[in-house]
């Protein structure tokens, strides 16, 4: 997680190294725009992750972690990323994680496959949560404009 704040910011809180050519598209061109204006989140994925959860967020310069559901079941030794054998142990990780970045105070987030479930996790205590991915709505959204086609 220092590694990923470091690589990040800019000298003297890290040791980026100054070419603001494309990021002066999006961001101001001055390290302190750069810093107000960009994040840094680290993934929580693993059992090792789990196991040093707070020590990561209480990482200087940290602004969040995200958690991707599928690898963390994995890593607690989920046979497959939807292993119910695993739900009871996969939801007390949850609320390690939301309990170590709320005590750093800084956002914690989660992957989700829908809305619904971003909906569940958000009243839970994450702070961000995304819904789907970019090939799942890709996906969505073709299909119902082939259904729509071949409508009659």
């Amino acid at each position: 997680a220092a590694d990923a704040v470091a690589a990040v910011r800019y000298p003297p809180l890290g040791r980026r190294s100054y070419g603001p050519m494309r990021s002066a598209l999006r961001i101001g061109p001055t390290p302190a725009d750069a810093h107000e204006q960009t994040v840094v989140i680290a993934m929580i994925e693993t059992a090792e992750g789990l196991d040093q959860v707070a020590a990561i967020c209480a990482t200087p310069g940290l602004d969040g972690i995200y958690v991707g559901p599928s690898d963390l079941r994995i890593g607690l030794g989920g046979a497959t990323p939807n292993d119910p054998a695993l739900d009871g142990e996969f939801e007390a990780a949850l609320v390690t994680v939301r309990e170590a970045a709320a005590a750093a105070g800084i956002a914690a987030g989660i992957h989700n496959p829908d809305g619904a479930s971003a909906a569940r996790r958000l009243a839970e205590g994450f702070t961000f949560a995304t819904v789907a991915s970019d090939l799942v709505h890709l996906e969505q959204a073709a299909s119902g404009h082939l259904a729509a086609a071949r409508a009659k």
